[in-house]
């Protein structure tokens, strides 16, 4: 059988790992110059914009969340389709996740649902860029002016997209990346929380080592019970390398998305993502099955590409429907779009390093197995 092809897998080049193990010798291995110089590239890459790392977006977003002054009686607008983590964030920090329905073509939370969910107690609402498709920002912005709400950018997967031209980090107000070995690019384990005013930036800083700072030679004060999430110099340093290539991945991604769409053209055998523009950075390409026309279940389905040798992803169940989220009073019905999502979607293969014959092994498996399944 050829090769196995995963859904994704990051490219590391040598230079990187050569760096990497320049920076192992160096005895230096914590925070120190390699995530200053991660974090000033970063900010470079977002227009000047102040960036602070993390050791995950998790992190990342609930130390953005927290810096917004978001707890307990408070109210976040999330939702229903993303990870987990999303949601999550907002549990930690004592606030609670208030969830709405999505876009079923584009996964994206539906502003006109969200709107109508802004109650006395919402702080905030939690855009995703999800797959890197992104949200329509204007309207978010506007939203949340006319409601007086923070905006917490969930872009863990929108490295390297744009919305109006405009890259994403480059404005608004708080927007947090990922560096997980699965998205565009990696540092390992990673995030970053793009923006915030000079107060802001300052508790970030706090946020991931403590809530502790030096304030003299041989002084430190605590300000309050914060945690540890400071990203390492090894970490950062394959954060380095990574971004060098962003927009090559990037590019690379958008042609390998083209060729599903070129291959597929209008007849597809599964529902695919809408093609976006060139805004787009193509995290992952995720379509539905047709499960209501199908003989058999998608784990059948991710079996019988497993065994041709191609990986499926599932991403992602709603969130509302975990048994954590039950316990806050949300049930199954609530939200029909997301669940439907979480029912029928599978995630091809689509990262860099794939070939053209690769996609074609992907479309031509998918065709074969789709034309036995179908009723």
């Amino acid at each position: 059988m050829d090769s196995f092809i995963p859904f994704t897998r990051p490219s590391i080049d040598e230079q990187t790992i050569q760096e990497v193990a320049d920076v192992l010798r160096s005895g230096w291995l914590a925070s120190g110059p390699k995530v200053k110089a991660f974090e000033a590239a970063l900010s470079e890459y977002c227009g000047g914009r102040p960036v602070r790392t993390q050791t995950s977006a998790t992190a990342s977003l609930e130390h953005a969340l927290l810096v917004c002054g978001i707890g307990p009686g408070d109210e976040v607008i999330v939702p229903a389709m993303s990870f987990v983590a999303s949601a999550n964030v907002v549990v930690r920090t004592g606030a609670r996740p208030v969830f709405v329905d999505v876009d079923l073509d584009t996964r994206n939370i539906d502003l006109e649902l969200a709107e109508a969910a802004v109650t006395a107690r919402t702080r905030a609402i939690m855009p995703v860029h999800l797959c890197g498709l992104p949200v329509d920002l204007d309207r978010v912005y506007a939203l949340a002016e006319r409601h007086r709400l923070r905006v917490i950018e969930d872009a863990a997967q929108a490295i390297g997209s744009s919305h109006r031209g405009r890259r994403i980090g480059s404005f608004g107000d708080l927007v947090c990346f990922s560096f997980h070995p699965n998205k565009n690019i990696t540092s390992i384990e990673g995030g970053a929380v793009v923006g915030g005013s000079e107060e802001e930036v300052q508790e970030l800083e706090l946020q991931r080592f403590h809530g502790q700072m030096k304030t003299a030679a041989d002084a430190f004060e605590t300000r309050f019970a914060g945690g540890k999430a400071n990203l390492s110099d090894v970490a950062a340093c394959v954060g380095l390398g990574q971004l060098r290539h962003l927009e090559t991945f990037n590019a690379r991604r958008r042609e390998l998305a083209e060729r599903y769409f070129e291959l597929w053209g209008d007849a597809p055998p599964l529902h695919l993502p809408p093609r976006g523009d060139a805004g787009h950075n193509w995290h992952m390409f995720a379509a539905r099955l047709p499960l209501e026309r199908m003989r058999i279940s998608r784990l059948e389905f991710i079996d019988a590409m497993a065994e041709r040798g191609i990986g499926i992803g599932v991403h992602y169940p709603a969130i509302h429907l975990f048994s954590a989220y039950r316990a806050l009073g949300y049930r199954e019905g609530q939200f029909p779009n997301a669940e439907r999502i979480g029912r029928e979607t599978v995630t091809l293969p689509l990262f860099p390093a794939m070939h053209w014959d690769d996609v074609e092994r992907v479309v031509q498996t998918v065709n074969d197995v789709m034309r036995g399944a179908l009723r």
